[in-house]
């Protein structure tokens, strides 16, 4: 993305077309071991019948529609340390997500809005959705995530 000068910001415009961005999409397939590492970590015991632990939404619906947290602050003009802040992700399933079952991703940028904080800095909320379904098309998980992007830091390139 381009910038706007001094601010090291993206431009209204540029803003305004990130909404409505469509992710390339793609299938993802949570493996036995990957769940198991996942529910290790958090000190849970495995859930039976191969179920997913909800962890795993914290990344699998991103990569399942094609696309990376890296590739995410890339396309957002993200600016370097201290330029992201989480703001929430707010997590539905209306079926249960299982070990080794293609599931398909799709994603996209469903807003996109600037503001100025109280210190009279530049800030954008970027809100993301991702959705998995299951290989007959029912949907099994929708996240929305929030991000704050802080367009005063720099990326240390000295500018």
């Amino acid at each position: 993305m381009g910038t706007s000068g001094p601010g090291d910001t993206v431009t209204d415009e540029e803003l305004a077309a990130l909404i409505g961005y469509q992710f390339a999409g793609g299938t993802y397939r949570i493996g036995h071991w990957e769940n198991w590492l996942l529910t290790d970590c958090t000190g849970f015991e495995q859930l039976p019948d191969a179920l997913v632990h909800p962890i795993a939404l914290f990344h699998v619906p991103i990569l399942g529609s094609g696309t990376s947290i890296t590739e995410l602050f890339a396309l957002v003009g993200a600016r370097g340390p201290g330029s992201v802040s989480l703001l929430g992700y707010d997590w539905e399933y209306p079926q249960l997500v299982h070990e080794d079952v293609a599931y398909r991703g799709e994603g996209s940028i469903v807003d996109a809005t600037r503001f100025t904080d109280t210190d009279g800095k530049i800030a954008d909320t970027i809100t993301f959705r991702f959705e998995l379904f299951d290989p007959d098309d029912g949907l099994v998980a929708r996240v929305t995530n929030r991000w704050r992007l802080n367009r005063w830091v720099h990326s240390g390139d000295g500018r």
